[in-house]
């Protein structure tokens, strides 16, 4: 299989391909640093893997399917139609969201941390599914002091209003005065909130910090996103 650039801009979603034809002929496209102007070139299927190329000075890098995580900030909705607050698709640059990127699961608008996008369907849905047992692990603050009482009642698990049977927690430890560190893997409607809410406590804050092995980068900044690399990809399974 081989690709021609006019093609391959348009498959990472920069733009339509009769844009993209034009991007290239006004010299404004460069592949591993060497300018091309010549939209028909052509690229060997072993060439696309590790494929760098730029957009007006923008780097991107050729990929069949993109997976990214971001650090969500509080305040955004998980939506491209939110409903009262702004839109995490909107730190997004727009060649991801042309391509149909979606976020894997949700997080509540005042819920931050780690967030996976990916435009692979079948990904998504794994990643996603509660039949896949994907571990979440988050960081919960509290309205009133955690003690060993709400972490017994979360290990042993609560009743929930949809669900006939208790939902427990994989795990949960204290690691402050108002903190514990809670691990889910069902994915229920705002699962944790309700599961303290259950247990008589308040969720005051609240932060994904893992899903599967995968962490949140301590150097990722809130409103921030990166590629997932090989290894991290891994960790997610």
């Amino acid at each position: 299989m081989s690709l021609t650039l006019e093609r391959i801009l348009h498959s990472q979603g920069i733009s339509t391909r009769r844009a993209c034809r034009a991007l290239i002929l006004a010299g404004r496209v460069t592949v591993h640093d060497s300018l091309r102007t010549d939209p028909f070139s052509t690229f060997e299927a072993d060439e696309l893997k590790g494929l760098h190329f730029c957009v007006d000075g923008q780097a991107w890098q050729y990929q069949t399917h993109v997976t990214l995580m971001m650090h969500k900030p509080t305040g955004y909705e998980c939506s491209r139609a939110p409903s009262a607050h702004s839109s995490v698709f909107e730190l997004l640059p727009l060649p991801f969201l042309n391509r149909g990127i979606q976020p894997v699961g949700r997080l509540d608008q005042d819920t931050s941390g780690l967030l996976l996008f990916t435009d692979d369907g079948k990904l998504n849905h794994k990643l996603s599914a509660p039949k896949y047992h994907v571990p979440k692990v988050y960081h919960v603050t509290t309205s009133e002091p955690v003690t060993q009482a709400l972490v017994d009642c979360l290990l042993n698990g609560v009743v929930l209003k949809d669900s006939p049977q208790r939902v427990a927690a994989l795990s949960a430890a204290q690691i402050g005065d108002k903190t514990l560190s809670l691990t889910i893997s069902e994915g229920k409607y705002h699962q944790v909130k309700r599961m303290i809410a259950a247990a008589g406590h308040h969720v005051r804050a609240l932060q994904r910090v893992q899903i599967g092995e995968l962490t949140l980068p301590d150097d990722l900044e809130p409103g921030n996103w990166q590629y997932l690399d090989e290894l991290e990809f891994k960790k997610l399974f």
